[in-house]
């Protein structure tokens, strides 16, 4: 019956597993969703692909968001309502900081919120933070499977391309690296007293200047050093779940 069915992402209301991993492309779902034990796809609506399955015995949901916060978001608010209750963001990102490689994570401990979303929720001074224990998990996580990955705070911004305004007001200030979602999963998780965390894929430098004015832009995130990455950040995501699960066993 639709009633039992929330009203944007179309995914069910009760019944889902209590840990997620939420990534931007749909194809990306399917891919993590691979990897999963007894994987079956829950719904496929707009750009929301829900898959459930089990890794290492631990249910899961995989989803998707598609891309930019003020969508994402929804996604964020109808796995709550339907009882999620930890959500890792594993997505893709440009560095922002010397030492960063294409294909190395980039673990967020906050997000700076310029997001275009959670503006019009809640007042700018508003932190956007992770969980402590998801980064640990995460680090944890990169550490275990030998993966490259630094730690640091990302920012969160809307337009991808550059337009009229200043490209760089956090120029010199520290951030790893530029992303379009994770500040409005923080701060709805902070809300709703989820769980949250993200971990990002470099797939570039400096993420403004990989796509120009004129449309000749060099960005290229379809390389192999890239699909690596996803790769490896894929069980990463997928087994720092299982780490928070364990830890709050205890």
């Amino acid at each position: 019956m639709t009633q039992d069915l929330l009203p944007i992402t179309r995914i069910p209301r009760t019944g889902l597993p209590v840990h997620a991993v939420v990534v931007g492309d749909p194809a990306r779902a399917a891919a993590v969703a691979e990897l999963l034990d007894g994987a079956v796809e829950v719904s496929y609506h707009r750009e929301y692909r829900v898959f459930s399955g089990s890794w290492k015995g631990l249910p899961v949901v995989v989803a998707s968001h598609g891309v930019g916060a003020p969508g994402a978001n929804l996604l964020f608010q109808e796995l709550a309502d339907a009882g999620v209750g930890t959500i890792l963001r594993f997505g893709t990102a440009g560095a922002m900081k010397p030492g960063i490689a294409d294909g190395d994570l980039v673990i967020a401990e906050a997000a700076v919120r310029d997001d275009g979303v959670t503006q019009q929720l809640l007042p700018p001074e508003y932190p956007a933070f992770a969980t402590p224990e998801a980064v640990l998990a995460l680090q944890r996580a990169a550490r275990e499977t030998g993966t490259p990955h630094h730690r640091g705070v990302v920012w969160t911004r809307a337009a991808f391309q550059p337009g009229h305004l200043p490209l760089f007001p956090y120029t010199g200030v520290g951030l790893t690296a530029i992303e379009m979602e994770l500040s409005a999963l923080l701060v709805t998780a902070s809300l709703r007293g989820l769980t949250a965390g993200g971990v990002l894929v470099v797939d570039g430098a400096n993420a403004d200047e990989l796509v120009d004015e004129e449309g000749s832009s060099v960005y290229d995130p379809h390389r192999d050093v890239v699909a690596e990455g996803v790769e490896r950040g894929a069980v990463v995501s997928l087994e720092a779940l299982r780490l928070l699960a364990e830890e709050n066993a205890r």
